[in-house]
């Protein structure tokens, strides 16, 4: 409609300026963010992030991601520090502090006490001539041109800016550290990560009493039983010693039927697939997932060097939130 704000071009030419501030701040990665990186890497204690305003809104983000990376961290809003939270700070930890302007009066009101203490600081500010700058051990600089605010006032590209410089700390930490999707998940014990990560096949198959199991000499009509009984669309086929023979699913009853195969005299063994696919408990069940879906399969079977241990279908997946 003509006359109508352009709402589209004003929110490009957003992006365009904060991507160009990230390409800036892609020179400041340097021997300073080494020694940031190195700081926190043999950090004994813990790494505490600081910062007021939309600094303190970034902060919060940046002790989040290391947290969940391995590194143990959290904000402390410099406000209350003063007030009595300081106390949460040890020798052994590591500060850092972050403001734009590196001028932030309520950080400087405790750096006096950080440094008396021993605490080593790092800074992130867009001012490396700053108060904070100097005091600190190692400055990170996130100095961007302007901000993408038409008025060049309301911080944006510079909180872009220190919102990426923290997440490569926490990432190059991360992997200095050898942190696995194993130790991830260990984070992340809720929600749909957390599930993906941690539970494996021997979590959700159903197993003993519940598990769809006949030998392979009993009928047709028998298998159809269990099939019904246990409600997985499937049975497993086994011999005395419940080693796996076969499988024998819903959609092999309908290819008997129409061959009009007799169920009632004809053995499951005459008609079970063989080497059905299987997966070890010890797997994780998103890999179950993954297997079913490249298989084109509704279900699996769980076995340990060939004994039948399990077994589990799409529905258990999507039950257990993996899907």
């Amino acid at each position: 409609m003509s006359g109508q704000f352009d709402f589209c071009s004003h929110g490009k030419k957003v992006l365009d300026t904060e991507l160009q501030a990230l390409e800036k701040i892609r020179y400041y990665i340097d021997n300073s963010f080494t020694l940031a990186c190195e700081l926190i890497l043999h950090c004994q204690g813990k790494v505490i992030v600081m910062g007021m305003g939309k600094s303190g809104h970034i902060g919060r983000k940046i002790a989040a991601t290391l947290a969940s990376t391995g590194t143990p961290a959290f904000f402390v809003h410099p406000g209350e520090a003063s007030h009595g939270d300081l106390g949460m700070i040890k020798k052994s930890d590591v500060v850092i502090a972050i403001s734009n302007s590196g001028e932030a009066t309520e950080i400087l009101a405790l750096l006096p006490v950080i440094k008396r203490l021993g605490i080593a600081m790092i800074s992130m500010t867009g001012q490396p001539e700053s108060s904070m700058a100097k005091m600190a051990q190692v400055n990170l600089q996130v100095t961007v041109d302007k901000e993408a605010c038409p008025l060049n006032l309301a911080p944006t590209s510079s909180t872009t800016a220190t919102l990426v410089m923290g997440d490569a700390v926490a990432i190059a930490v991360m992997e200095a550290r050898g942190f696995t999707a194993d130790d991830f998940a260990l984070s992340h014990p809720g929600g749909a990560l957390g599930r993906k990560l941690l539970l494996r096949i021997a979590d959700v198959m159903h197993s003993g009493e519940l598990l769809p199991m006949i030998e392979e000499h009993a009928s047709i009509k028998d298998a159809l039983l269990e099939i019904s009984h246990k409600g997985l669309g499937m049975t497993a086929i086994v011999d005395h010693n419940q080693q796996l023979r076969g499988i024998f699913t819903d959609g092999d009853l309908r290819r008997l039927l129409d061959n009009h195969v007799d169920i009632h005299n004809t053995s499951i063994g005459e008609v079970m697939s063989s080497n059905p696919q299987t997966i070890s408990p010890q797997l994780l069940a998103a890999e179950g997932l993954k297997l079913m879906e490249d298989n084109k399969i509704n279900g699996l079977l769980v076995t340990e060097n060939n004994q039948l241990v399990g077994a589990l279908n799409m529905h258990d997946l999507l039950k257990a939130g993996v899907m």
